[in-house]
Formats: structure tokens, sequence, C-alpha cells
């Protein structure tokens, strides 16, 4: 007798799990999961050490340590002008990841209609899945994913309660505009609805700037802002996030985190407040390195007669492999580490199967391009052997 929960029916194994096991079993290039071959800056490696050394290493408020969440509220005033409280309106999480989960537990009830933003990062979907409500996807299309308002306004159903909005976005690489933003705002204030919005790569808009929507009228007392320190800084494995909001929302949240982590990540919390505070010239840097690695990477994709569709921000491009002779992004990616030695992200994955077996994604797959550029150069040669065959 199987002892799986129904609710967990049809989630199965996330893909960046498989695909990074091939890569260990294959010793492929792993240009699939979104981490970064170089930690960050050693200022805020130091500021850990020193941390461990002088304690404490034990458990802390599950709210989070005064000091990062002061970081987290002159973070967000000095980038984005919002004025938080940080001993209300600020939560330290386990990575963006819990942030997310605990605000869809804290604030969606079984049954409810979620709304998102398809392709979709897997956990958003596994996670409204869990909660026992339904997500309702609102498809972004290549090739400039953009957002179609009409069918944002047509998606929602009486039974919606909520938006889960990624900008920028992952995997497409798209920036939401403020003219899009503004619908999305339009749909929450006119139906009530709670946007829990993903903003972990809000360094990393390479042209449009990232607006928070949080910033628009009458969306501050809605919205819950999600972000954290693992791709901004590279320290993906700390799995320091927080969220944002108005404080009826940071408790619905944190009444959900307290029965998931409660606390995490102790002498890792000085050591995010110390990056927040990074000067200008850090994030600058970040944001320029970024693009220079996209462009090498598109560049060479490119090359290889992909069809690519060059992103506006996060870590990731996104390119049709039709041109290759493949029709199904699933079945290329599985043979990829093997036949060329890298390993890449198929789309279809973040995308529903439609009821005639159709998926939006299915000849698109995602790289990353947070990689050292020698990194990038080698999986280039590699995947060039692979069209040469």
């Amino acid at each position: 007798m199987s002892r799986r929960s129904a609710r967990l029916d049809g989630i199965g194994t996330t893909i960046f799990a498989e695909m990074s096991a091939l890569a260990v079993e294959t010793g492929a290039i792993n240009l699939g999961q979104g981490f970064p071959d170089q930690d960050g800056p050693e200022v805020v490696k130091e500021a850990a050490r020193a941390a461990i050394t002088d304690g404490p290493n034990q458990y802390v408020a599950g709210i989070g340590i005064p000091l990062l969440r002061e970081a987290i509220a002159r973070h967000q005033q000095r980038f984005h002008g919002i004025e938080l409280d940080p001993g209300r309106e600020v939560v330290v999480t386990t990575g963006a990841t819990e942030a997310v989960a605990a605000a869809l537990l804290g604030l969606v009830n079984p049954g409810d209609d979620v709304l998102v933003l398809e392709p979709f990062y897997d956990s958003y979907r596994a996670m409204i899945q869990m909660v026992g409500a339904r997500h309702r996807a609102v498809t972004l299309r290549a090739p400039d994913f953009r957002l179609p308002v009409d069918e944002l306004r047509a998606a929602v159903t009486p039974r919606t309660t909520a938006i889960v909005l990624n900008s920028p976005h992952n995997p497409t690489g798209a920036v939401l505009t403020r003219e899009e933003l503004t619908a999305v705002a339009e749909v929450a204030i006119e139906h009530d609805l709670v946007v829990i919005s993903d903003e972990v790569y809000e360094h990393l808009s390479f042209a449009t700037p990232h607006v928070p929507i949080a910033t628009l009228p009458g969306m501050a007392e809605r919205t819950l802002t999600i972000s954290s320190a693992g791709k901004t800084f590279s320290f993906t494995g700390w799995k320091v996030g927080w969220a944002t909001g108005p404080a009826d929302l940071v408790d619905a949240l944190m009444g959900a985190k307290q029965f998931l982590t409660y606390t995490s990540g102790t002498p890792f919390q000085p050591a995010v407040a110390a990056a927040l505070d990074l000067p200008d010239a850090f994030y600058v840097a970040l944001r320029d390195d970024l693009r220079h690695k996209r462009d090498l990477l598109c560049a060479g994709l490119a090359d290889l007669g992909l069809d690519v569709f060059v992103p506006e921000g996060t870590y990731f491009a996104t390119t049709d492999v039709a041109p290759l002779g493949f029709d199904d992004g699933l079945e290329f990616c599985r043979e990829l580490p093997r036949r060329a030695g890298v390993v890449a992200i198929p789309h279809q994955v973040f995308h529903d199967d439609r009821p005639d077996g159709s998926n939006p994604g299915r000849t698109l797959v995602r790289w990353a391009f947070c990689k050292r550029e020698t990194v990038l150069d080698e999986a280039v040669t590699r995947l060039a052997r692979l069209r040469a065959r």
C-alpha cells in the first residue's frame, strides 16, 4: 500500500535533482542548475567566519536576527524607496523557496485558485498542490515572453485569492515592464488578491529596470516581496532569504514558517547583513559581469544554429532546440550529458501539458550563464561537437 499523500501525486522528482545527478554521473558541465561556480565577496565570507567564531551558533528568533532585518529594511529603502518596520514587516527565511512555501501555506486555503506566470519555477506548482489549492497558468510565450494581460484577467475565478509573481522571470529572463506590472496591480486590486512577488533576481536586470510591484499605488498593503542572498551574492548554499510587507501578511507567513524550519543559518545572518550594505559599485559590477557572460553564452549558442531568446535578466538564457532536429526538449536534455558533456534544463517541465498533449515549452531549453568564462567557452565547444555529429 502506498503511504504517499494524494496531494503529492503527480509532483514527482524536481528536474534539478535529476539533471544535477546526471551532471555528476557523466562529469558534464552543469549549465542546468542556477548556481555560480565561484563564491561571492571575501568580506562577506569573513563576516561569516567571525560570526561562527564569536557566536552565537544556536537558535535565534524565528523572524531573524535584528541586525539582518534592519539591513533588509535599509536595502529596500535604498534601492526601491520602500519604508519598512524591521520589527514587524521583515522576516528572514531559509531561502526564497521557504518564503514562497510559507506564504502559500499561510495565505492560501484548500480549494483556492492561485495565478502563476507560465513557465513557472517548479516549486510554485508543487507547493500550491501541497496546500490543496489549484494553480491557473498565464503563459508567457516566445520569442518576447511578454505578459498577455487579457489572459491574466480571464484567468481570475471566484475562487482566486492570490497571484504568484516572478520578475525578473525564471526561466525566460523576461523583466516585467511598469505597464505590465500596472495591469497585474489592477487585477489584484479589483479582485482583492494577495500578490506573492518572487524577486530573487532583483539586481540582475540588464536593460529594463526592475520595479517591485509593492511600489505601485495600492499594492504595498497586499504584497509580500521575497528575495534572497543566494543569487545576488553568490552564496546559494547558505539559504538565507527574506520576505517583506505589511505586518498582517508577514504574520501569516511566519505562522507557517514556525512549523517548517522555525530558524536557520544563525552565523550566516550577520554575514548577509554585511553583504546587503555593500557599496553600489558591487551591484553594478555584478550586473555588468552577468551581462557579459549572458552575451558570451548567447553568441555561442547562436553560432551553433540554435534560436536564442536573449534574456533581459536573471542567470538564464532560453533557446529553441528544434533547429538541431529535436522536437522534445526533455529528451534532448536527458541525452545531452552523455552526447556532449553538458547539462541544461527543459522548459516543458515548467509548463502544464495541454489536454491535447501539447506543451508550449516542448522544444525550449534553459541554459545558466552564471559560470566562469572558461567554463562557458568549454560548454560551447562541446556543444559544437554535438552539432558536428
